[in-house]
């Protein structure tokens, strides 16, 4: 599954249906479906065999939720008001198409249009025109002429994810919604093939931008030893943000994170995931910013303690309907995580 395909689909926290049939078909055509199983939160986790019984267990996730909206109600003139799924900066969002509800060609069900709107400039004021309107202020028009149309049309609950098609830009970019953590999604998927050291769980996560809810269900039940997180990142790497103050930077590696406000990378993990990459030549950089949060910190947390690191595709524009990243950045991710379970947590050490 190429990650154009990947980014296209509809998924927003809690509501990962479509992401997730693609990602269990996928697991099951390389795996076969006895390896292959929905746990009840709803990740799919898939498990391989090591080479060497005796080596550490080693759980290997990405999410498959991206952020959104959801529908709460409707005004009586037929526009949808929505709160976010997962943070956003209300200021990329007026104006912005989305898809209300999810397409299911299965049922022949097609995804609203729709466009987030807000009052007109002409009828804003001279203070209002000085704030960032909170999204409890903003709405969906999904051309209903009145309440009733809307509420059969989209009722309460009804997910929206923004309508950006993905596309290659520049020099070896991709533009797209879902980058984080579609990126993540499609090399775990890659990573199906490697020849792990030890047993491996590959595990597609649910609701990680809403509190990392499918991690913790999933890392409780496996146990692992050691925790590998796929994810992408903020880069901050653009405009006059001063380089000291820069997370990481888009085309210049796979970023490897020591800390974040969730986690604490192991100090010999991380130090092992440097060497490892400049051994074989893999293009990598360490994230200078403690920013941020991800499933590091819930794999951390469980049962008597994981040895945890995160790799990460830095990520222009991250959580808004137009996300940029490298393709060299994806494949360095690949790369170093698969060299990681090749070797085993105690290769690296």
């Amino acid at each position: 599954m190429d990650l154009r395909t990947l980014c296209d689909l509809q998924g927003i926290s809690g509501r990962e249906e479509p992401v997730r049939r693609a990602v269990y078909a996928a697991c099951v055509e390389k795996l076969g479906q006895e390896r292959v199983y929905l746990d009840r939160m709803g990740n799919v986790i898939a498990e391989k065999d090591g080479q060497t019984p005796s080596a550490p267990h080693t759980m290997v996730c990405a999410h498959m939720d991206e952020v959104g909206l959801m529908v709460i109600s409707a005004t009586e003139d037929g526009l949808l008001r929505v709160r976010a799924i997962g943070s956003m900066d209300p200021r990329v969002l007026v104006s912005k198409r989305v898809r209300v509800g999810y397409e299911e060609k299965e049922k022949e069900k097609k995804a609203l249009n729709g466009v987030i709107g807000a009052l007109a400039i002409h009828q804003q004021s001279l203070q209002d025109r000085k704030t960032v309107l909170p999204i409890d202020q903003l709405y969906v028009d999904i051309g209903a002429k009145d309440k009733e149309e809307a509420v059969a049309l989209a009722p309460a609950g009804t997910p929206v994810t923004f309508a950006t098609s993905f596309a290659g830009f520049g020099e070896g970019l991709y533009l797209a919604k879902a980058l984080d953590d579609r990126v993540g999604v499609y090399n775990l998927l890659r990573l199906l093939d490697a020849e792990c050291r030890g047993r491996t769980s590959f595990v597609f996560t649910c609701q990680e931008e809403v509190g990392c809810r499918g991690a913790a269900g999933a890392a409780f039940r496996l146990q692992p030893d050691a925790g590998l997180v796929l994810e992408g990142t903020s880069a901050n790497d653009r405009g006059d943000v001063p380089a000291a103050e820069q997370v990481c930077r888009v085309g210049e590696g796979v970023a490897i994170s020591f800390i974040d406000n969730s986690s604490l990378a192991h100090p010999r993990m991380f130090a092992g995931m440097l060497s490892l990459a400049k051994e074989k030549g893999i293009a990598h950089q360490v994230k200078q910013s403690v920013s941020g949060g991800n499933e590091g910190g819930t794999l951390q947390r469980t049962g008597m303690g994981v040895k945890t690191c995160v790799l990460s595709v830095p990520c222009r524009y991250i959580h808004s309907p137009n996300a940029v990243c490298a393709a060299g950045d994806v494949e360095a991710q690949r790369e170093l995580a698969k060299a990681f379970l090749e070797q085993g947590i105690d290769g690296i050490e």
